[in-house]
């Protein structure tokens, strides 16, 4: 049994943590558990202990080295290592543990361990630099590791000891990032410490020692390797924190580079100049290369002419690789100097003195031989490119920098890629091909400020596979997102399939310093990205990707860059933080657990990335989470609802970023995320918006226009448009076939980016057809359609054969300078077949006449036809010429042009412009274009002037096109006259004024050739906008050049020019505005065939209309949705579109749903007439809504609707029912027209209304405010046309009239309100009729004066009368009045006097209008007038005074036998008259029977007091004075009655009875025509008929009283008819007629009310 055992936890926890690495890097059981932390605040139980015992039963022969180690234990090993698991024999008797830092690593449990360790307490905040204190050891507490050797697939073998460190170091970091450790503090103890002595045998004491002396050396071992490593940082590519510095020295001086790298692990510098690494070894002393603590130096000696270089330090280690230039330039004095001023280091010299850098050539021409071709390999395969240089001028002190491009990006030496340069050849050997290595080779060779490159293309093709039919591997997997939780792996698809679909890709991860691969995902994924989790924090991983399909898995991918699962900003921060040594020593303590804080919610949460497999979450952390870390809960739902469930529920997220699988496909779901530490959970954060689980980016459409064209006897050109709506590309496949055999081959396995590629390795003379498809991280497009065959052939001319250019001609000079000149010169008359490639000129000197030897003043071609030449003598005469070139070969030189001096031009104004042709040649017009003087005087130039002449013409004849200059370079010159030829030049001008002019053009002939075709814009069916340009006389050279207003078209942002063919395509991309100009297409190698066309704003709109229109056609509408009520109340909605086909189809939508046809709803399509209509028989109050009718018609479509809510509805379905119930009333007798009215031609009003339907049993009954109103005659409705009369219409015909029409099949009625407004309109109406029916004004003198009058049909008090007298209105007195009699309207003037005299007007106004009638009252007319007014009234005054016989005798009096008859009268005269009685004609007298009295001048009595039969008789009275005499007659009756002795009495009572009765008769008859005319209606009509006398005189109507109405009396006999009006109570009147009268007439206008009885035809 141990006592007293005194251990030092510090010694063994590197045991423990070494012996669980070595484990773990084997994966193997680990043989140690881990020490876990532990906090004792008391005395340790055995739970507490029960790491400790089971360590040190692994490790009890290690015991007494490691306490050996620790010289303040003084416990000894017991020789039989009997451990008890009591706590006795761990008593400490100097020992105090305490724990201070620590999460556990739960990966690092052994699986048999069967308890837990106590709940732990909240730890403070690890403070990684603390202040010392007393009897405290402070320091890092580092554990350490050991790794193991691995070989990883990718990595360079130099580097692989690395590895094996960082492997080490890996593991050692996990303690770290969960700020794991333990540290001891000694606490010193009065009590003496007790050792104990055993004795051991030989063998035991010789096993401790080697035992001891191993574990020492391991000890040292992984000291020393700690001491290396970088404790707060993980593994980074390296970087140069101070980077090498250029140096320009002398010759003989020392120059020292210097420079500052970072990186984990320590990155390896190497020194290189000119790309040659430098050796030390074989250039002793003349290279010193250090490197310490991080600072690298290269140090040059004595430096010479051969050290001018470019010197680069690269730095490399397992994270990659990183170069730093640097120049020196060594400058040799060419004079004398004191050799004393040269020493090492230091020069003191003239600035200005040495050499060029690059020696004494001026430049470097670089050509290659022995060039490298297209080469072709396959994934494994070694290939190797290599190329000669030939520099010249060859000089020794200047190397060359060879560098090497893959894809325009520079490649760096690596494992898979080596690079050589011997000085002539550079080599760069590929020593694992893979797909990612393939591409287009760049080989860049610079010398100084001169470069020449060499370009071909690798194909790389995939390794066979070992599962027939498996798909290649994926290709550039990389790692996106990095950080503790997850890593993003993307790759990209491979372009062969194995002949069947790619099912989806599995994903592998290997970490750093294994080899074991794990496979990340259970079912194959197709997005190309995917996040891999399960990863552990601080570790370095590596992956891969495998294809696969039905067949099976492909060969797995090149393995990515390694990447450490961590956060960015973590590796940030452990980047900045200094390193400090291991001091093997772990130190304990304990602190009181800071109090936490519950961290609120994150901020800021968002999706950045979906697809159906899994969803990317990103937040922010919370403002509010105290000093501790956090960690993250992610809780998910459905969309819609609370069902919160969480996502990780045992391990919580570190990073701020998480990746959410496990979702189902096409749901909607919302997210939240949770804080979490020590202290508890937070508040959640604000959900996110509703996400869809599917792919949001979607696979990208077929590329279009595949069009291969010619390129070499091997390979074809093809190009194709990017796929519309293409979002994120990653590149395109193309594939070829042979025509015929249905088998296609990619001509790349690297996506290649742009819309053009050259497809290699074809077979000469095969005709070929390709294909492409895109390419992005949702998959692989369809297909593009198959292009055109097209023959493999050289493209120049097909394989026909050219010549050389003639030579170009007309050489001239654009400007001189001191020491140049640049010359012009106009381009070959003949081009060989093929256009010419460039220009070589030559010049030479001409001294006295003589010219010299020929000297090349450029090298390389000139595309221009003008160049500059340099470095010529001042005021030396030279001559040259030019040779064009083309691909077969170079033409013959241009003869030698006239002798030019090389001087400074000093003329103010510019020099000639150049390079002046024609093109676009028409019968009366073409362009002109020209380039700017290369010598613009001594300002700049304002503009320019054109001339022209024609051909034949003399010089004076040049005359200018512009009267101002022009700011452009091209002019389009009209008015040419068809067939003649013309010459054009072009003069540029300044301030200083106009200079030299150019060459004169060639002629050229207005005339429009045969075939000429022009640019036509043209807008698809697509919409898409294009430029089209044909020509017929194309050579197989031929090119269709586009321009913009006449300058090359190099920004093919805005236009994609398309050639196949004879025809040529110019699609805008997006016109707008950048786009306004003319655009021209010239055809080279043709007899100038060119045109243009202008697009100006106007046609701009013009075409975007149009483009708008075909892109999205609409099917053109005749008329928009309307809506009508058809006959029956149906509601019929419907548009008419102008034309449709028989494909056509139409959808009808009701707010938003789509209905049908069926029983509500009648639909129907009519192709022919374009009708799209539908019915309903009804409209409900649902049916209120919104109308849509939706048409197709192949592409186009089109849509109306129709708003039907509010009054809008409500008034249509108010007309719905209305006509659905006049379709029903129209069933039976009906009316057409409403009850209306019309005034006659005699004033009458006529109700009129038109009926239909009518049969012989329809009846018609009409009503006055209800009463039925009854007509005597049945109606014929002839003409369908019911009609009321109203005689002399007035006020009391106003009311309501109704008629109605019925019969068995129903009725209808029709009402006509004639009150107020509508009374008045008729009123007015009837007295406009009245008006214009009145007579002319007459003339009518009477006794009381002058009458002015007129008759009108009849009037009514609506009608205003008015009177003017000379303009002035009249005003009426007693003297002057008006009035209407009958249908008689007068002005009476009453003693008239001559200052009536005058105008008279009668003016009627009938509510609206008024209506004159004039009188000329004056001269003869008054005059006669007056003179029968005095007439008149003379004989009125007789009439008035003359003696007559006012009333009181009857006409017959019939009296009994024996009665006494006493009659009485009045009369009246003045004077007064005379009275006398006659008695059957014969004179009466006075006797006893027969009293006759006379009294008082006027009463008359006739008295007989007893009658008898004799004194029956006539008995007239006769009254005379001297103004006339009247008579009246009595006729008396004697009736003899015998016996009978009764006399009448009282006759002075009978008469006045008799007197009294006609008078209350005749008031009782007025009374009676006045309640007739308010109530018409009769009850009862007696009537007698008496036939008139054959003699009698009708009577007429007068006013009474008038000498007409006495005169017809007297003429009347003594048969008088009597008639007496006598009302009785039940108002029976009784009428003796003096003419018959139709009764049924009498009782139809009683009931109307419309007249009176005196206007019935007689007298009543």
């Amino acid at each position: 049994m141990l006592k007293d055992l005194q251990l030092t936890l510090g010694a063994l926890q590197p045991i423990a943590m070494h012996l669980q690495q070595t484990s773990a890097l084997t994966h193997q059981q680990p043989t140690v558990m881990p020490l876990q932390p532990m906090t004792l605040s008391r005395q340790p139980t055995a739970m507490d202990l029960q790491p400790m015992i089971t360590l040190l039963h692994k490790v009890k022969g290690l015991l007494p080295t490691v306490l050996s180690l620790n010289p303040s234990a003084k416990a000894q090993l017991p020789t039989a290592m009997g451990l008890n698991q009591s706590t006795s024999w761990l008593q400490p008797t100097g020992w105090e543990l305490k724990h201070t830092l620590g999460l556990k690593d739960t990966n690092l449990m052994i699986e048999d361990q069967s308890y837990k360790m106590s709940p732990k307490a909240k730890r403070a905040k690890q403070n990684l630099i603390a202040e010392d204190k007393e009897n405290e050891a402070i320091d890092y507490s580092v554990p350490i590791f050991t790794g193991r050797e691995v070989s990883i697939s990718g990595i360079t073998d130099t580097e692989e000891e690395r590895i094996k460190e960082s492997a080490a170091y890996v593991a050692k970091r996990n303690l770290f990032a969960t700020g794991e450790g333990v540290s001891v503090s000694k606490v010193a103890k009065s009590t003496s410490e007790e050792e104990h002595h055993e004795k051991k045998s030989r063998k035991v004491a010789i096993r401790e020692s080697a035992e001891r002396v191993a574990l020492k050396k391991t000890l040292e071992e992984t000291q020393a390797f700690h001491k290396k490593l970088n404790q707060d940082k993980l593994l980074h590519p390296p970087e140069f924190i101070i980077e090498p510095r250029s140096h320009t020295v002398w010759e003989k001086q020392n120059v020292k580079f210097h420079c500052s790298v970072a990186g984990w692990p320590a990155p390896r510098v190497t020194w290189y100049k000119n790309n040659v690494p430098i050796n030390v070894q074989t250039h002793p002393g003349k290279y010193i290369i250090e490197s310490r603590y991080g600072l690298h130096s290269l140090e040059i000696s004595t430096c010479d002419f051969d050290d001018t270089a470019q010197y680069r330090a690269s730095a490399m280690n397992v994270k990659g690789e990183i170069s730093a230039y640097a120049s020196l330039v060594v400058k040799r004095y060419k004079g004398e100097i004191d050799a004393s001023l040269l020493y090492a280091g230091t020069v003191s010299m003239p600035l200005g003195l040495g050499v060029t850098p690059h020696g004494y050539a001026s430049r470097f021409e670089i050509s290659f031989v022995d060039k490298f071709d297209v080469a072709f390999g396959r994934e494994g395969e070694t290939m190797s490119l290599g190329c000669t240089v030939v520099i010249s001028p060859d000089i020794k002190r200047f190397k060359p920098d060879i560098e090497w491009y893959r894809n325009g990006v520079l490649i760096t030496p690596s494992k898979w890629v080596q690079m050589h340069w011997t000085g002539e050849r550079a080599s760069l050997t590929l020593t694992h091909a893979n797909k990612e290595d393939e591409g287009l080779y760049t080989l860049r060779v610079v010398m100084g400020d001169y470069y020449e490159e060499y370009s071909s293309y690798v194909f790389v093709r995939d390794a066979d596979a070992e599962i027939p039919g498996a798909p290649g591997a994926p290709l550039d997997v990389q790692c996106l997102d990095a950080n503790k939780d997850y890593v993003i792996v993307s790759w990209k698809q491979p372009a062969v399939d194995g002949g069947n679909p790619i099912l989806g890709y599995f994903i592998d991860r290997c970490e750093v310093g294994t080899t074991h691969w794990t496979q990340c995902n259970e079912t194959p994924v197709k997005f190309a990205r995917f996040p891999v989790t399960g990863l552990i924090e601080g570790r370095s991983y590596i992956f891969r990707v495998r294809a696969v399909n039905k067949a099976g898995i492909s060969l797995p991918s090149r393995v990515s860059e390694p990447v450490a699962a961590l956060d960015p900003a973590d590796r940030a921060r452990l980047r900045s933080h200094p390193s400090a040594p291991w001091t093997g020593q772990i130190i304990v303590t304990e602190e009181e657990p800071a109090e936490g804080v519950v961290p609120g919610p994150p901020t800021d949460l968002q999706v950045i990335e979906a697809t159906k497999n899994y969803v990317v979450l990103s937040w922010k952390p919370p403002g509010q989470r105290g000093h501790e870390g956090i960690m993250y809960f992610v809780e998910k739902c459905i969309a819609g609802t609370e069902d919160w469930q969480r996502v990780n529920t045992e391990i919580p997220v570190k990073s701020p970023r998480f990746a959410v699988f496990d979702l189902a496909e096409g749901k909607s779901y919302c997210f939240r995320v949770r804080c979490c530490n020590s202290a508890g959970i937070g508040e959640p954060s604000e959900a996110t918006e509703a996400t869809v689980v599917d792919d949001k980016l979607d696979i990208p459409k077929a590329p279009g226009r595949i069009m291969p064209t010619r390129n070499t006897d091997t390979s074809v050109v093809v190009t194709w448009t990017e796929p519309p709506d293409a979002k994120e590309l990653v590149g395109y496949y193309i594939e070829s076939s042979v025509v015929g055999s249905g088998r296609w081959e990619p001509c790349n396995n690297n996506p290649v980016k742009g819309t053009r590629f050259i497809c290699h390795g074809l077979v000469n003379g095969e005709k070929y057809i390709f294909r492409v498809r895109a390419v992005n991280a949702a998959g692989l497009s369809e297909f593009s359609q198959d292009s055109e065959p097209i023959e493999v052939q050289a493209a120049i001319g097909g394989g026909l054969l050219h010549a050389a250019p003639s030579p170009p001609y007309d050489i001239m000079v654009l400007e001189s300078v001191r020491d140049s000149m640049a010359l012009g010169w106009k381009q070959p008359k003949v081009t060989g077949g093929t256009e010419v490639t460039g220009y070589y000129v030559n010049y030479r000197e001409v001294v006295d006449g003589v010219p010299g030897k020929w000297m090349e003043a450029n090298i390389k071609a000139i595309s221009e036809r003008a160049y500059r030449i340099q470095n010529l003598k001042e005021n030396m005469v030279y001559q040259f010429q030019v040779a064009a070139a083309n691909l077969a070969g170079v033409g013959t030189p241009s003869l030698p042009s006239q002798p030019f001096k090389c001087e400074e031009w000093t003329i103010a104004v510019p020099g000639p412009p150049h390079d002046v042709t024609c093109i676009e040649v028409r019968k009366d017009s073409l362009v002109l274009l020209w380039k700017e003087p290369v010598y613009t005087g001594r300002s700049p130039i304002a503009g320019y002037y054109v001339d022209m002449k024609e051909t034949e013409a003399k010089e004076e004849h040049w005359r200018s096109v512009n009267e101002k200059p022009l700011q452009k370079k091209f002019l389009k010159i009209g008015g040419l006259k068809e067939g003649v030829s013309y010459v054009f030049r072009v003069r540029a001008t300044n301030q200083a004024g106009v200079g030299k002019p150019s060459d004169v053009t060639e002629p050229v002939v207005a005339e429009t050739r045969p075939g000429t075709k022009e640019v036509v814009v043209d807008v698809d069916d697509n919409g898409v906008i294009s430029l089209n340009f044909e020509c017929d006389q194309m050579s197989p050279n031929s090119k269709f050049v586009w321009s913009k207003n006449y300058e090359p078209i190099e920004d093919d942002s805005r236009l994609n020019i398309d050639t196949k063919g004879g025809k040529s395509k110019a699609t805008f991309k997006d016109l707008g505005e950048d786009d306004l100009g003319i655009y021209s297409c010239v055809v080279t190698d043709t007899d100038g065939v060119s045109s243009s066309l202008t697009i100006d704003e106007e046609e701009m709109k013009r075409l975007l209309a149009l483009s708008h229109e075909r892109k999205f056609p609409t099917v053109p509408l005749a008329s928009e949705l309307a809506v009508e009520i058809l006959e029956k109340g149906e509601v019929r909605f419907w548009l008419q579109a102008e034309k449709l086909s028989g494909n056509a189809k139409a959808n009808f939508v009701f707010n938003d749903k789509e209905i049908f046809n069926g029983e509500k709803y009648k639909m129907k399509v009519d192709q022919k007439t374009g009708l799209v209509e539908m019915i309903m028989d009804k409209l409900e109050d649902k049916d209120e809504g919104t109308y849509t009718f939706q048409l197709q018609d192949g592409k186009a479509t089109n849509q109306s609707s129709l708003v039907l809510i509010g009054d809008v509805f409500k008034k249509l379905q108010d007309e719905a029912d209305f006509q659905r119930k006049e379709w029903h009333r129209k069933q039976g007798p009906h009316f057409v027209d409403k009850l209306g009215w019309e005034v006659t031609d005699d004033c009458n009003v006529m109700l009129k209304c038109k009926v239909a339907n009518i049969k012989k049993e329809t009846n018609i009954i009409w009503y006055k405010d209800d009463r039925e109103i009854m007509v005597d005659e049945e109606h014929d409705f002839k003409d369908g046309v019911c009609t009321l009369l109203i005689s002399e219409f007035s006020k009391k015909d106003a009311g309501t009239y109704e008629v109605i029409l019925k019969d068995d099949r129903g009725k209808d009625s029709s009402e006509l309100k004639l009150k107020e407004t509508a009374f008045a309109d008729l009123m007015n109406e009837v007295c406009r009729r009245i008006a214009l029916s009145a007579t002319d004004l007459k003339i009518q003198s009477t006794a009381e004066g002058i009458r002015l009058y007129s008759y009108v049909t009849y009037y009514v008090e609506d009608l205003r009368v008015g009177w003017v007298h000379n303009d002035t209105q009249i005003r009426f007195t007693d003297r002057v009045k008006t009035g209407v009699t009958g249908e008689q309207i007068w002005l009476q003037i009453n003693e008239p006097t001559p200052q009536d005299k005058g105008k008279y007007t009668m003016e009627l106004f009938d509510g609206k209008t008024g209506h004159k009638k004039t009188v000329d009252l004056s001269g003869q007319a008054f005059d006669e007038a007056f003179a029968e007014f005095q007439r008149l009234k003379q004989a009125a005054i007789a009439e008035k005074n003359r003696a007559r016989v006012l009333g009181g005798l009857p006409d017959v009096v019939t009296i009994q036998e024996g009665k006494a008859l006493n009659l009485s009268c009045t009369v009246w005269g003045d004077p007064t008259p005379e009275v006398s009685w006659l008695k059957n004609e014969k004179s009466f007298v006075s006797d006893a029977n027969c009293i006759l009295k006379f009294e008082s001048g006027k009463n008359v009595s006739f008295t007989i007091s007893t009658v008898s039969t004799l004194d029956s008789g006539k008995y007239s009275i006769v009254v005379k004075n001297k103004y006339g005499t009247e008579t009246s007659d009595v006729t008396v009756i004697v009736i003899s009655v015998s016996g009978q002795t009764d006399t009448v009495q009282g006759q002075d009572q009978n008469n006045t009875s008799v007197s009294k009765k006609k008078k209350t008769t005749a008031s009782k008859r007025k009374e009676g025509e006045k309640k007739d005319f308010i109530k018409p209606r009769v009850e009862e009509i007696i009537a007698t008929e008496e036939t008139p006398d054959p003699n009698e005189i009708p009577p007429v109507e007068t006013e009474k009283g008038t000498k007409s109405n006495q005169q017809a009396a007297k003429m009347t006999d003594g048969k008088v008819a009597a008639a007496e009006m006598v009302p009785q109570p039940t108002e029976t009147i009784i009428l003796t007629c003096r003419t018959s009268l139709k009764i049924h007439h009498l009782l139809q206008l009683l009931r109307v009310g419309s007249r009176s009885p005196t206007n019935i035809n007689g007298s009543v």
